[in-house]
């Protein structure tokens, strides 16, 4: 049987690596060994900071309908009960807009759950 060489897969995958490391710091994008380990990492951190990332958001639009309802005279909580009480259906996210952008209008659905 003939032999075979593998230089070509090797230096593919490898120059793969290296690609995806680029603009990385130090040896991580230019040393093989240390480039795998940061695109383990590096992947690994993405994965879970794409979930983190909507706890995070959820969040910011809570503390903003927050701060907008107080100067209403109510609280987070007490609007949100309010609104499911009222049958008005806006999700955090355009209440979030609302309160930040059009604080007019965010005022005029406060109103109508009172």
């Amino acid at each position: 049987m003939p032999r075979v060489k593998r230089g070509k897969a090797h230096l593919k995958r490898r120059k793969n690596i290296l690609a995806q490391t680029k603009g990385y710091m130090w040896g991580r994008k230019s040393k093989v060994k240390l480039a795998k380990v940061a695109i383990l990492k590096a992947g690994k951190n993405a994965y879970r900071d794409r979930r983190r990332k909507k706890r995070d958001m959820r969040s910011l639009w809570q503390i903003r309908i927050n701060a907008a309802a107080r100067e209403n005279g109510l609280s987070y909580s007490r609007l949100i009960d309010a609104l499911k009480k009222a049958g008005i259906v806006i999700d955090r996210k355009i209440m979030s807009q609302l309160a930040a952008e059009h604080p007019a209008i965010f005022a005029e659905v406060v109103k109508a759950t009172k």
